[in-house]
């Protein structure tokens, strides 16, 4: 398949019924909001899936824009073009349940936490793999009519060496493959690395340690990570569904940085000190967004590289040349401390509460 430019947005969720498995975390968040907006249409209805009810009634809340409600904001979201479900991915019938006249699936449910995975890890394999094989076999077993289905992946995936990372590249097989038993529904991908302000990562967890005074904590002085705010993932995710074949993983051309420049940054001219911690149970040192082996088969595509799909009766190659000369590593052209300064300025992720700083730096 000849590389192409990336397509202007369409209305490709106009009148489209979309269902977000895990539609209460840091991405679902900002992709539903994304969604609301109607920049690439207005679908007919969005459907919140998760099992959280409290991450539920507080999304209720904030799209709303108010502190407190009764219950009857349940039914008021529910006649609109938003429905809130309570369910497992774990749970077939569930699963099943939630996909019922859905269009479009963005399957962001997933057990992401790097140590979490590590001591944990069949929890990880019930919500990364067989969560995605529960969409797969729901949509065979009830015949449903879904169009696309969306897996968000990770670095983590690529030579997998910790649990998260070895479930999500599962979860990506096992997408991949359901393009063949499958064939009307076309099951896609994107994989990113670090996003900068979601949940349990590293830029949240440095403002609070520079809001309490300090110590800032870094596992390795030489460690590197791409930086990807949560609205850039969203674009990865979206240009996805406009753009990539069955079977095509969709990864984002990005910047990366030290982890003790993102840090310094942050902490700026306060005086905060860093310690060294060493590496936490099956964290890298270096994010890869696409393996040596995978590069033989990965295109340029306006501002994304595709990887196209393992099994060869996927691929739409006509002799297309690599657009990767090597793997692609955080390792590679990292960003002088300035260019970070001026990236997360950007994305207005610097610590702002001055009087909490100002507090704790007098205490010191």
């Amino acid at each position: 398949m000849a590389e192409r430019p990336a397509h202007p947005q369409t209305q490709v969720f106009a009148g489209k019924r979309v269902l977000i498995t895990g539609g209460t975390g840091s991405l679902g968040t900002v992709l539903l909001r994304r969604l609301l907006s109607g920049g690439a249409g207005h679908p007919e209805k969005i459907v919140v899936f998760s099992r959280d009810e409290s991450k539920q009634h507080q999304l209720r809340l904030d799209l709303l824009q108010i502190r407190t409600a009764t219950d009857e904001i349940v039914y008021q979201t529910a006649q609109g073009n938003l429905e809130f479900r309570i369910g497992d991915i774990r749970d077939f019938h569930a699963v099943g349940a939630a996909l019922s006249g859905i269009d479009i699936v963005f399957n962001t449910a997933a057990l992401k936490q790097v140590p979490t995975c590590e001591y944990f890890p069949y929890e990880a394999v019930q919500t990364n793999v067989e969560g995605a094989e529960n969409i797969v076999r729901a949509i065979q077993a009830f015949n449903l009519p879904v169009e696309t289905v969306v897996g968000i992946s990770t670095d983590k995936a690529v030579s997998p060496v910790n649990v998260m990372g070895m479930t999500k590249a599962l979860q990506e097989r096992i997408f991949v493959n359901a393009n063949r038993d499958l064939p009307k529904t076309r099951f896609i991908l994107a994989r990113y690395g670090n996003v900068l302000a979601s949940r349990g990562s590293v830029v949240p967890l440095f403002h609070e340690q520079i809001r309490q005074g300090g110590p800032v904590t870094i596992t390795d002085t030489s460690m590197t990570r791409f930086l990807l705010s949560l609205e850039d993932a969203v674009t990865v995710i979206l240009s996805a569904v406009q753009e990539a074949n069955p079977g095509e993983m969709y990864v984002p051309i990005i910047p990366s940085a030290r982890v003790i420049d993102v840090a310094k940054v942050l902490i700026d001219n306060r005086k905060i000190k860093t310690i060294i911690t060493g590496r936490r149970p099956g964290e890298k040192i270096h994010e890869v967004l696409v393996s040596e082996e995978e590069r033989y088969r990965t295109i340029k595509r306006g501002r994304h590289y595709v990887i196209e799909p393992i099994l060869p009766e996927l691929r739409r190659d006509d002799g297309v040349r690599s657009a990767l000369e090597r793997e692609y590593s955080s390792a590679d052209d990292i960003m002088p401390i300035d260019q970070v300064r001026e990236l997360l300025v950007r994305k207005n992720l610097m610590v702002s509460d001055d009087h909490t700083l100002r507090h704790h730096e007098l205490l010191r």
